[in-house]
């Protein structure tokens, strides 16, 4: 059965711990190995071809009880490298040919990849999500602007008052965009003070999160470590200020710097 190399992340070898890696590869069978370049790494284990290549593997691919561990796995043998060195993180299911096609990659992006370990050492990606109990926040705008307007109310009839609380209940929806989109600024501008660097990501659905909430923003943020206490400290405040309105700031990390990745190209010169 024909072996290909899978590829997990690009490293610094001076900052790893004396080789060989501890631990197994996606398949939780192989060992870790790496090829080297100068100062780079490149961390690798062996894996059948045919695991990620052809018909059968496009089929795998869709199979989540496959998939899953591998994914997992992969994720865990970056984090693992990442405890030592800055990383470059590739992403699942790339494979070489042979040891000398991944060598040539390493010499012929090793400027590149030099630049992003030195840029992102002492450096953390955190995922940081806005998430919006909807009708929660609309029902607590609705109370609020019935609070406001409560003096008012009560000076009309009984049939114009409902007439009036339901074109506010009605204008709820635009009302809450606004507020939204004003949160959001303000949470943006806030985080930055924490940040190196901030990349929007795509919003993702219900079912794609298996939450009851929406996702409303979805950020990730490059902190530096000694960043990462009131980075931290200011979530919290974020949701002490507007968890009672609905809105959640969930925050995940640290993670290797997926969002940042330079786009490589692996595919060896001739």
């Amino acid at each position: 059965m024909p072996q290909g190399l899978y590829l997990y992340c690009l490293a610094r070898l001076s900052r790893l711990p004396p080789l060989p890696l501890e631990g197994k590869g996606v398949d939780g069978q192989n060992s870790l190995a790496v090829a080297t370049y100068q100062d780079l790494v490149a961390v690798w284990s062996p894996v059948p071809v045919e695991d990620f290549s052809g018909p059968e593997a496009e089929e795998r691919m869709r199979d989540l009880t496959w998939i899953g561990p591998r994914v997992i796995r992969h994720q865990e043998v970056v984090a693992g490298v990442m405890r030592h060195s800055p990383v470059l993180p590739v992403r699942f299911g790339t494979i070489f040919a042979s040891l000398a096609n991944l060598e040539k990659i390493l010499q012929r992006h090793s400027d590149t990849i030099a630049g992003f370990l030195e840029h992102f050492t002492d450096q953390e990606e955190w995922a940081v999500k806005g998430m919006l109990d909807r009708p929660g926040a609309r029902e607590k705008l609705f109370a609020l602007k019935l609070a406001r307007e409560a003096e008012s109310l009560e000076a009309l009839s009984p049939g114009k008052r409902y007439f009036e609380e339901q074109r506010l209940r009605a204008a709820g929806n635009q009302e809450l965009q606004r507020w939204l989109q004003k949160v959001c600024r303000e949470v943006w501008t806030n985080l930055q003070d924490y940040a190196a660097e901030v990349q929007e990501r795509r919003l993702l659905s219900r079912e794609t999160t298996g939450s009851d909430q929406d996702m409303v923003w979805n950020w990730a943020l490059l902190i530096p470590r000694q960043a990462v206490g009131g980075f931290q400290a200011r979530i919290k405040e974020v949701n002490a200020q507007y968890g009672d309105r609905g809105l959640r700031v969930e925050v995940t990390g640290p993670w290797p710097p997926y969002s940042f990745c330079p786009a490589l190209d692996m595919e060896p010169e001739a």
